[in-house]
């Protein structure tokens, strides 16, 4: 089945099956490949994208059901926009990624947090985080460049 999406502000036509996750529609059909694969099952964050500004998990997702909706994935989010640059900037200068294997789910995760939230708490940091899983366990090293990226944008 032939449809369109708009992946990181631009249109994309997909021709694939209307059950075919999101996450391989982006790195198949669109070559966008900072999305990664980890579970195949929503549990452990590595495949986030935003879906009309919300974290979701693209490896569940069937791509035809977003038709219409805006989509962001790691290069799109880190292209632009200073939410994105300030939680980039701080993943660096923490030395937050280890294998970096589960990285670009992380700052997809944090950026939406501090969209919604510019000032947020280790409980909020928790729940926005909740579910990204970090084999490296750099868990420290993420709230803290989130922490940063927060003071940043204050």
């Amino acid at each position: 089945m032939a449809f369109e999406l708009t992946i990181n502000g631009k249109p994309v036509s997909v021709d694939a099956p209307d059950d075919m996750p999101l996450l391989w529609v982006l790195r198949d059909i669109a070559g966008l490949t900072g999305t990664k694969y980890g579970c195949g099952m929503a549990q452990c964050g590595a495949c986030t994208v935003h879906v009309a500004g919300q974290p979701m998990r693209s490896c569940i997702t069937p791509a035809s059901a977003l038709v219409g909706q805006p989509i962001t994935t790691i290069e799109g989010a880190t292209a632009t926009g200073p939410v994105a640059k300030a939680v980039q900037d701080a993943w660096i200068a923490g030395a937050v990624a280890q294998c970096g294997y589960c990285q670009s789910g992380q700052i997809m995760a944090a950026v939406a947090l501090l969209e919604s939230n510019r000032n947020p708490g280790d409980a909020d940091i928790d729940a926005a985080m909740a579910g990204n899983l970090c084999r490296c366990a750099t868990y420290q090293r993420i709230r803290a460049a989130i922490k940063t990226a927060a003071a940043t944008l204050a």
